[in-house]
């Protein structure tokens, strides 16, 4: 239900028939396919504009597409929720756009209008933009919509194709500048403001002590931000070497732990008698380790496993703080409550309100603090997609960071 005068946006956008583009389409588990017959989106409602697609990538979060992991995928979505590209078609509502603008998408799709957009700013939590029954049985109320991103958060068309419908676009679309590379831009669309706010929930601040679970590119831009915002010492925790060499390479002065060659446990605390004042996990759900947790997991007992957050409130000191911005989608089981509880410690969790970040994250990039394309190992052309979610799932080729360009011929 719409709320404070605004209307919901429509979910499928009105097409050309007689015009077509390629797009990455999700088929089943470990299905992706490119459709070169896909109709053109079109401006649908007044607030809309249609994106020529000039870079989008492969997020972490969508191989819980690819694995089948997520609830509510259809045959023939299209996948990609990281795009950024130039102004199409531009509805007759749009006030701060026109054509040939150069803009990056938002992976949530926010109204601007309602309690939790403009009041809150939580962008995320918008009232308008999904009518998913099943997300508010799951959990009392409706996020937003997301692009690309099953039916449980609206059923959008996503951004990993040649053209892409962006609904209520003065608040979904941020201009960029023209003379600094999509390299640069696209990941304000997500991994960078998710990046920032892994640090605004756990109140990263001058002389603090933090440890990172998971060494992607999320966890190494938590890592830098971390740096920026005055933090002593960074430590990323990973089991992936090339992942921890990428880390130590890129980011100087952070430190690593293998958690397959020591335990983690001891590591930190002999850096950190006391243990990190903040620890962020920004690995989330699937990674089960334990047989337990397996076993659970593949016959539907548990839909997420606890076992990072517990490995966290374990090591983090008594008092500390905890940032969870890895993705958890349903329930768990055997989540330590008691050692959180009896350690006095406070967690703080949720998706990104990307709004409510990318101007100033822009002006880091503007202004050389932060170099987002230390996590880029692949470009490839759009029409290689199914390919590379496959080399990004099997770790092939030490990829980290996929961005794919329609139109390119590289």
């Amino acid at each position: 239900m719409a709320t404070e005068g605004t209307q919901p946006c429509t979910i499928c956008p009105k097409v050309d028939e007689t015009r077509f583009m390629k797009a990455l389409e999700w088929h089943g588990k470990k299905d992706v396919r490119v459709n070169a017959k896909r109709p053109m989106p079109l401006v649908t409602d007044p607030g809309d504009v249609v994106l020529q697609v000039t870079s989008t990538c492969i997020c972490g979060s969508d191989l819980h597409l690819y694995l089948g992991n997520m609830l509510g995928m259809q045959s023939g979505d299209v996948l990609g929720h990281e795009f950024m590209g130039v102004v199409h078609d531009v509805g007759p509502d749009v006030k701060n756009l026109k054509k040939g603008d150069r803009v990056v998408a938002c992976f949530d799709i926010a109204c601007g209008q309602c309690y939790f957009c403009s009041k809150l700013h939580l962008f995320t939590c918008c009232d308008n933009t999904n009518p998913s029954k099943d997300m508010k049985d799951m959990y009392g109320d409706q996020t937003a919509g997301f692009f690309g991103y099953s039916h449980l958060t609206g059923g959008y068309p996503g951004g990993q194709a040649e053209y892409v419908r962006v609904p209520f676009a003065d608040t979904n679309t941020l201009l960029v500048p023209e003379n600094t590379p999509d390299e640069k831009l696209v990941f304000l669309s997500d991994i960078v403001p998710t990046a920032w706010h892994a640090n605004e929930l756990g109140e990263v601040g001058e002389g603090d002590n933090v440890a990172i679970w998971g060494c992607g590119p999320v966890g190494m831009l938590t890592a830098r931000f971390a740096q920026i915002r005055g933090a002593k010492e960074v430590i990323l925790i990973d089991s992936v070497k090339y992942r921890l060499d990428c880390a130590k390479e890129k980011l100087p002065g952070v430190h690593t732990i293998n958690f397959k060659e020591v335990k983690v446990y001891d590591a930190l605390r002999k850096i950190f008698p006391h243990g990190p004042d903040v620890g962020i996990d920004a690995v989330g759900m699937h990674y089960a380790s334990s047989l337990i947790h397996k076993m659970q997991m593949m016959t539907m007992l548990e839909t997420d496993t606890p076992e990072i957050l517990n490995d966290i409130i374990f090591n983090v000191r008594k008092g500390g703080r905890i940032s969870v911005i890895g993705a958890y989608g349903g329930f768990t089981n055997h989540f330590n409550i008691g050692a959180f509880m009896e350690k006095s410690q406070t967690m703080r969790g949720g998706q990104t309100p990307v709004q409510k970040y990318w101007k100033y994250l822009l002006e880091l990039i503007q202004e050389g603090k932060l170099d987002p394309t230390m996590v880029i190992t692949h470009q490839k052309p759009l029409e290689d997609g199914p390919e590379m979610y496959k080399t990004f799932n099997e770790k092939i080729d030490h990829c980290m960071k996929v961005v794919l360009h329609p139109g390119s011929t590289q």
